[in-house]
């Protein structure tokens, strides 16, 4: 089955083959399906019969090689082993965690509950930044050798030409786009410059509120699907919004947690504006590298409008602006201005 094949499956994908694919590795289900909100996956809790539910995440054909998902695997399996409070996938009794059902790969897991993260508690911002720096203890401990890295290429240059070149963006803002873009990017390269030769490390890689289930006093934290090799500050970055005195202040508390676990090259407040710079533009191109799902039309119906690219580009104007900033002070209780 070619990748066309395998998308037109995976687009196709229904109640029958979901539940088929559970019960074939060993669990009784009970008819429940709940789809989660996932759009690059196919995410659902399935109800079993005398049992907790599970979660059963179909991949999306041809973004992952097998080696590339076993690979999240095994990070996942690394972090759970150094109590890590993050949700691996489960394993068989072959020692599978990556399975076959017709043309489709899927994993299980087990169902973990819990509420976003209150990013302006200082209190969960601490948490969260001691988290984060036990993953990256473990992740500066060995290194990738099959998931990507986070470039300037791959996220910024690929993503605009990928737009460019398919004439996703409207003509009349083609050549507006094309400016703010390769303005941009040029700011990014500077600042990562700027930065230097910093160090990159496995990381979770998208970590937004929606992958962090606060349980209690203590999050769990859910779907390695964007683990990469990047700089430790993209997974600290998401924490941070607002004005620039509130961020700093947001920065701090972070801090404070991540160097209880992990070092800090503060050269990485360099990259903080950069790394926000090249979401913007990677989200822009995802989707419409995914137009031809259904799902995405149905979930962004403003994405062809004209409107969403005078937004767009408004939002690169602003965020070209940022980069003239200098970066966030690190202005920590416990070490003092670093």
């Amino acid at each position: 089955m070619d990748l066309e094949e395998q998308n037109q499956a995976f687009r196709e994908l229904g109640p029958d083959a979901i539940l088929d694919a559970v019960e074939h590795n060993g669990f009784a289900t009970d008819g429940r399906m709940l789809a989660l909100n996932s759009y690059e996956n196919r995410v659902y809790q399935i109800g079993l019969d005398d049992a907790e539910p599970v979660v059963a995440k179909f991949y999306r054909p041809g973004r992952w090689t097998d080696e590339q998902i076993l690979e999240e695997h095994q990070f996942a399996a690394e972090l759970a082993a150094s109590e890590i409070p993050v949700v691996p996938p489960m394993v068989n009794g072959d020692g599978v965690t990556l399975h076959q059902h017709g043309p489709y790969r899927f994993s299980l897991f087990e169902r973990r509950g819990g509420r976003a993260p209150e990013l302006d508690d200082p209190e969960h911002l601490l948490i969260l930044g001691r988290f984060i720096g036990r993953i990256h203890a473990v992740g500066a401990s060995r290194s990738f050798t099959d998931r990507p890295s986070l470039t300037i290429d791959t996220f910024g240059y690929d993503s605009m030409n990928f737009l460019l070149e398919e004439k996703l963006v409207p003509m009349e803002v083609e050549q507006s786009y094309q400016n703010i873009a390769e303005a941009l990017l040029t700011a990014i390269k500077s600042k990562f410059d700027d930065a230097g030769d910093v160090p990159m490390i496995r990381t979770h890689g998208d970590m937004h509120v929606g992958n962090v289930l606060w349980r209690g006093e203590s999050p769990h934290i859910v779907d390695l699907d964007d683990a990469r090799t990047a700089p430790a500050m993209q997974d600290l970055w998401l924490l941070l919004s607002g004005d620039r005195p509130y961020q700093t202040q947001c920065l701090a508390q972070v801090m404070d947690g991540y160097t209880d676990f992990a070092d800090f090259d503060p050269r990485e407040l360099h990259l903080l504006e950069p790394l926000r710079a090249l979401r913007l533009m990677y989200h822009a191109a995802w989707i419409a590298r995914r137009w031809d799902d259904p799902a995405f039309p149905s979930a962004f119906p403003w994405f062809n409008t004209r409107s969403y690219w005078d937004e767009h580009i408004l939002a690169l104007q602003e965020q070209l602006a940022m980069m003239d900033e200098p970066p966030l002070p690190w202005i920590s209780d416990n070490f003092g201005n670093q």
